[in-house]
């Protein structure tokens, strides 16, 4: 998803993945793709205004390189031993990169956004699999597994 919210927004974007996703990536808008299992991206030579772990996997510590100076880092996790948090609240105050923690203020509003972008079809939710509900054990180990791509939805009906 955030590929494509990104590139409605007319934004550059790289993505890092496993080499296996490249193709995936790249229709959703991806303009480059890195291959985390041959290429460690944290030494890309190349600086973003914004590095997005949407997973979760790495630290503002190891993408500090990759940031312009003014540079921002926002995860979706807490981080190790819950740092995003408390990075979000201190590093803009510090001056430089900074470390922003994704907190929703308006979902509905946010929502709309993401309605409006669908019927324009510049967003269209990527669904990897789905499980009915009585499959739930099955539906998490799959996205514990981390071979996920897009989403997994549990089917109530």
């Amino acid at each position: 998803a955030m590929v494509q919210l990104l590139k409605a927004r007319g934004v550059y974007v790289t993505a890092v993945g496993p080499g296996a996703h490249a193709q995936t990536v790249k229709a959703l808008g991806a303009d480059r793709t890195i291959n985390y299992l041959t290429t460690d991206f944290t030494q890309d030579g190349e600086r973003y205004d914004f590095v997005f772990d949407t997973v979760g996997k790495s630290t503002f510590g190891l993408c500090r390189p990759l940031l312009t100076p003014h540079g921002c880092y926002i995860s979706s996790e807490l981080g190790p031993n819950a740092q995003n948090p408390l990075l979000a609240l201190t590093t803009p105050w510090l001056g430089g990169q900074y470390v922003k923690f994704p907190v929703p203020v308006n979902i509905k509003a946010s929502l709309a956004g993401v309605c409006e972008l669908a019927e324009a079809g510049q967003y269209r939710p990527l669904i990897d699999r789905r499980y009915p509900l009585e499959q739930v054990r099955e539906a998490y180990t799959y996205v514990d597994s981390g071979r996920k791509v897009g989403n997994v939805l549990l089917v109530m009906i």
